[in-house]
């Protein structure tokens, strides 16, 4: 009964031991490559899986997710012979844990010596200044390069990013002297540009002032020809009434006699100031043809009629 005991928590043992060796259970986002007697068997996904103990054994554990890789820094020599130190970091993901795990002996390392020939090639077909300006086409053709020879290996390659470019030392003092020279070019150019900005502005300012001189001298101009016409139609009119007012009366009874009366006055007041000139007395030499001249005058009125 002892043997038999004994031989039954051996068989117990041997269970738990089976069952603990056949259950598997995946993590989320990981791939588990299973080999039967040395042979790739299949891959277990995320959850509860089965395996044959001491039959099958899990030979590859995979991370699904995506990894980011340093590319450990490197002198590339760029096409004006200047050195130039690059560091990367690079980004993949794992898409088929069976080449992943049988493709290449060491994927990380292969994709890491990949990015880095890639790069001196690439760097070495741009001058330095390039190298700066294009630095997402940089990425973009060693992205490419790289997925393809890496799509072999179970691996999907997804960005690969720049973090420093750094020349030599002699080469950022030239560059930074270049800056600024540049700085102090635009600078230069800046305030020739404000000057000859400020001149244009002037130049138009008094060009408008001017004319806006002109129109108005012209429009004073117009105005005063125009009151100096409408002053001689109002003078001319005046007279006209003045006259149809004196013809009127005229016509009037005792209008004639007004009118005789009226111009004998006016040649005594003219003849009384031309006799007064340089302070002599001229004085007519028949007194009695004064008469007569009046009643020429009054002729004239009437003719005039």
């Amino acid at each position: 009964m002892e043997g038999f005991g004994i031989l039954t928590l051996i068989v117990l043992g041997a269970a738990v031991v089976f069952v603990v060796m056949a259950v598997n259970v995946v993590p989320q986002q990981h791939a588990w490559v299973v080999e039967r007697l040395g042979k790739y068997h299949k891959t277990l996904v995320p959850g509860l899986s089965i395996v044959v103990p001491f039959v099958d054994r899990i030979a590859y554990k995979h991370i699904l997710k995506e990894i980011p890789l340093d590319v450990p820094p490197q002198v590339c020599i760029t096409r004006d012979n200047t050195q130039l130190q690059v560091d990367g970091i690079l980004y993949f993901q794992i898409t088929d844990p069976m080449r992943a795990s049988y493709g290449s002996s060491n994927y990380l390392a292969a994709i890491t010596q990949l990015a880095q020939t890639t790069l001196r090639s690439v760097i070495g077909k741009m001058e330095l200044d390039k190298t700066f300006e294009e630095r997402d086409h940089i990425n973009v053709t060693i992205v490419n390069a790289i997925d393809e020879s890496a799509a072999n290996w179970g691996v999907k390659v997804l960005r690969y990013e720049i973090k420093d470019l750094t020349p030599p030392q002699e080469i950022l003092h030239a560059m930074q002297a270049q800056i600024t020279a540049e700085r102090e070019k635009r600078a230069l150019i800046a305030a020739s540009e404000g000057r000859k900005q400020e001149q244009i502005n002037i130049a138009t300012g008094e060009r408008e002032a001017a004319i806006a001189r002109s129109e108005g001298e012209k429009q004073a101009s117009i105005n005063r020809a125009e009151g100096q016409a409408k002053a001689i139609v109002a003078l001319a009119e005046a007279n006209a009434e003045a006259l149809r007012q004196i013809a009127a009366a005229i016509r009037e009874p005792g209008g004639q006699d007004a009118v005789n009366l009226k111009v004998a006055e006016q040649y005594v007041h003219a003849f009384s100031e031309l006799a007064k000139t340089n302070n002599s007395i001229i004085v007519p030499a028949n007194l009695g043809e004064m008469s007569g001249l009046i009643a020429s005058a009054m002729q004239i009125v009437k003719t005039q009629k």
